[in-house]
């Protein structure tokens, strides 16, 4: 076995970017329509982060942000909670809707 580091390699966090205001209404507007939100943020490669918005009353929705850095910021700036992990607790909260297990369904069905 070759010698080497066990632990999780993280790019360079720049400081000092600004969040998006659009992603910060965004946030804000699903955390008041929602009775409040928590959030899980998730690297997405080259794509950016996704973060992943549970509101109080089960109802769940997405937005992008440009890296995990930026996410974090603009759930700050919003007032939304930012969990560490998808907890067992937070994902008993989520309602998908008929929509959603319907659209699932003929994704699975399709193969």
């Amino acid at each position: 076995m070759a010698d080497g580091s066990d632990t999780t390699l993280t790019a360079e966090q720049t400081g000092g970017e600004q969040a998006p205001q659009g992603l910060v209404a965004g946030l804000k507007a699903f955390a008041a329509g929602h009775g409040g939100a928590k959030a899980v943020i998730e690297y997405v490669g080259k794509r950016g982060a996704r973060i992943v918005l549970v509101g109080s009353d089960g109802e769940w929705g997405d937005h992008f942000a440009d890296d995990t850095v930026t996410a974090r910021e603009a759930c700050a700036k919003a007032g939304v909670t930012v969990e560490n992990a998808w907890e067992r607790e937070l994902m008993d909260q989520m309602r998908p809707s008929n929509d959603l297990w319907r659209s699932m369904a003929r994704r699975t069905m399709a193969r």
